[in-house]
């Protein structure tokens, strides 16, 4: 890979929203005072009035044309909008709950998550490395399983639902921020319904129970949803994948950090010895993937 191909600027805005995927946490607790499903309400409302009001502005209303041509293409984006809707809502749960170190562990399982859906959706073939990083992640998480009696159920549940979205997203082809957008259209309607229902005495509190202060930041968590979204859309398209493969390890790794040396959540031996398993194989899986796309080594086909 020649490093001057690469476009500068697709790079640094590529890293640029893996980072602030990664200091999100701190975002969303400073609204610890809010429910959480009036949080994931208004960010839903607050991020389709952007993507939307964006693409109205830029396309005129082409854009829904071009989607909806496709015969699949709505069905399955109306899936994709539940599955991000639960894996926001999990995540901002979790975060609130004190549980930022699990949400980081599922965003370093994703990319195995999703080789495994790839084996078994789409019947890829994964090399010998391949297979290796994705025992070494099993047994990371069969280790944490152990220690605390249970699985990770929240790591799981962001992992397999933002697995899950991915898949659904690349039976489509459809333009990321206009996907979006159609995902939006999906949701703002319940969305909306849930904050004018919590509005008439049922928890709801914007403008006159949150302060205004609140109010302010839930408003700006449409933009703290759509613009790293749409960040990505425009640097994904501009470097290599296996670059954005390696670059995706920011945003969980931040996470870490802020929910054991912020928030003090707990990082113990028996912990750190399940995430290192994890490590190892996302090392592993990661250097395969670089060493192939420098040699182009492909894998063939069943």
């Amino acid at each position: 890979m020649n490093p001057a191909a690469i476009d500068r600027k697709g790079l640094a805005i590529t890293a640029g929203t893996f980072f602030l995927w990664g200091v999100v946490p701190l975002y969303w607790h400073l609204l610890k005072a809010v429910p959480s499903l009036q949080i994931i309400a208004h960010r839903i409302v607050w991020s389709a009035v952007l993507v939307l009001g964006w693409l109205l502005l830029k396309n005129g209303p082409s854009w829904w044309r071009q989607i909806s041509a496709q015969p699949r293409a709505l069905p399955l984006l109306g899936i994709s909008s539940l599955l991000i809707a639960f894996n926001w809502g999990l995540y901002i749960w979790a975060v609130n709950a004190g549980h930022v170190v699990e949400t980081s562990l599922g965003y370093f399982i994703n990319p195995l998550i999703n080789v495994v859906l790839g084996v078994l959706v789409l019947r890829e073939r994964l090399s010998p490395a391949q297979w290796v990083a994705v025992a070494f992640a099993l047994l990371g998480v069969a280790w944490l399983t152990l220690q605390s009696g249970s699985p990770p159920w929240i790591a799981l549940g962001l992992a397999f639902s933002f697995g899950l979205y991915g898949l659904v997203r690349k039976l489509i082809s459809v333009d990321p921020v206009a996907g979006l957008g159609v995902e939006s259209a999906y949701l703002v309607l319940p969305a909306l319904a849930f904050v004018v229902w919590g509005e008439l005495g049922h928890g709801g509190g914007f403008v006159h129970g949150f302060g205004w202060k609140n109010d302010l930041l839930l408003v700006f968590g449409g933009v703290v949803t759509a613009v790293p979204l749409i960040g990505f859309a425009y640097g994904v398209r501009r470097i290599p994948l296996s670059i954005v493969g390696l670059l995706q390890y920011i945003a969980p790794t931040i996470q870490l950090l802020i929910g054991v040396l912020v928030f003090k959540e707990a990082f113990g031996p028996e912990r750190m010895i399940g995430f290192a398993a994890i490590w190892l194989g996302l090392l592993i899986f990661a250097s395969d993937g670089l060493w192939r796309s420098r040699n182009r080594v492909v894998v063939p086909a069943a």
